[in-house]
């Protein structure tokens, strides 16, 4: 994090990112110093309610973090900027989004946990438009001109006040990641879980395993009504939005889906815990398990990073590949769709078997819309088809399989939607290919 006085100062000439949190209310003046180098501006956790009208003269500026301030609208100078593809106001106030507020270049807006009741039609005309992040806000409704957003490939519109799923999201050639839960019409039949309710009086709470953006893992030690104990993993949610949806919507997907030998599954749901803090036991993983992939980057926008020059090997992969595609066959018979099927999602060991996990952007399939549900499912099929490619780049593909598996990819991937497979087709065509191969 840099400083006022290094700004002021002088000391941050020629930087291409600048981070700067110090309770500002101004834009300071000496960022624009900054201009024939600034790429990336970071001005998160602040208390700015407005930019400047010449924002445009940092003519570099590519990413705009604007998260945890008070602006209630976005300002029309973001709109100005030649090069911003980037644009992030999380967690402010903002009910408005005026058209001229979108910059001809972008690629990712984030206003996730605001105040928006409605968006303008020209959110159609961002054509290169690959990331929206819009959970959280007060949309009753979404403009037909997204139709035309065929490079869209992550939607993230939970936790809204939306009615109905709009036909034509599920038409976009490139949605592969698409979160909704937490809306009216996702609610309503939602399936209910079997799971058990587990006391907090019958854990003992051991060291932290890890944490995300909704909440904290614990190892933990439960003690059964038989006097057992069994080692599990504990996950205490913050109960705040996260830029998938909320904590709740998450909880009920892990206990509709249950178990399943690729996923990481939710045992029973926290009881009784001494500040009302939900919570859910989840099976413990071996340490031999390991992420598959990083997340996504400001530069990769929509696709995981894999280490420079890793490789696997082909069984492996095949493996992989085969063990996610009967998670999602298991999930999606239970009418959930998990809304975010990425590597940085997935472990793996050694041998290629694969545990899925992340539950946060879940969603279940709506209930009054029977007649989405497939198409809904074949979005997802092209994550999974994003995911095969990636593993298939990442291995050798012996001669007789490659064929096979670039028609895999292509139709899952193919730009008309239903036209897909669906996952009970790809769990049993990589299942015969393991047979195949072994």
């Amino acid at each position: 994090m840099h400083t006022l006085d290094q700004l002021r100062s002088g000391q941050l000439k020629g930087i291409s990112r600048l981070d700067l949190s110090a309770s500002l209310e101004q834009f300071p003046e000496e960022i624009f110093a900054l201009a024939d180098s600034l790429e990336v501006l970071n001005l998160s956790g602040n208390r700015l309610s407005d930019l400047p009208k010449d924002l445009h003269r940092l003519h570099r500026l590519q990413v705009l973090f604007c998260s945890n301030n008070h602006f209630e609208h976005v300002p029309e100078s973001v709109g100005r900027c030649p090069s911003l593809r980037m644009v992030g106001f999380k967690s402010n106030r903002i009910r408005e989004l005026p058209a001229g507020a979108l910059p001809p270049r972008l690629r990712w807006l984030i206003l996730t946990d605001n105040c928006l009741e409605t968006l303008p039609e020209a959110l159609g005309d961002c054509r290169e438009l690959q990331k929206l992040m819009l959970a959280g806000n007060r949309l009753r409704a979404l403009p037909a001109s997204l139709a035309k957003l065929h490079k869209l490939e992550l939607l993230r519109i939970a936790a809204n006040r939306l009615p109905a799923l709009p036909d034509f999201l599920l038409q976009l050639p490139s949605l592969a990641w698409l979160a909704y839960a937490g809306n009216p019409f996702a609610e309503a039949g939602a399936p209910e879980s079997r799971a058990p309710d587990v006391r907090w009086a019958d854990l003992q709470l051991g060291e932290v395993l890890g944490q995300g953006a909704s909440g904290i893992i614990h190892r933990a030690d439960w003690q059964r009504a038989d006097g057992s104990n069994e080692a599990v993993a504990l996950k205490l949610f913050k109960g705040q939005m996260t830029s998938d949806g909320t904590p709740q919507s998450e909880m009920a997907a892990c206990l509709t889906v249950g178990q399943h030998a690729n996923l990481i599954g939710a045992i029973a749901r926290l009881i009784e815990h001494p500040q009302g803090e939900p919570g859910l036991l989840l099976s413990l993983v071996e340490p031999r398990f390991s992420i598959l992939a990083g997340p996504p980057s400001l530069e990769s926008c929509s696709r995981d990073v894999y280490p420079r020059d890793w490789r696997l090997p082909f069984a492996q992969a095949l493996r992989v590949a085969s063990g996610i595609a009967s998670a999602l066959r298991h999930l999606h018979a239970r009418g959930v769709t998990h809304g975010d099927l990425y590597g940085h999602n997935i472990l793996i060991d050694e041998a290629g078997n694969a545990l899925l996990g992340d539950f946060g952007a879940a969603s279940s399939l709506p209930a009054a819309a029977p007649s989405q549900h497939g198409l809904l499912q074949r979005i997802e099929v092209r994550a999974f088809g994003i995911l095969l490619e990636e593993l298939m780049q990442r291995c050798e593909v012996p001669a007789e399989h490659a064929a096979q598996l670039a028609e895999l990819v292509r139709r899952c991937q193919q730009p008309q939607v239903s036209e897909r497979p669906d996952f009970i087709g790809l769990d049993g065509a990589l299942a015969a290919l393991r047979e195949g191969h072994a």
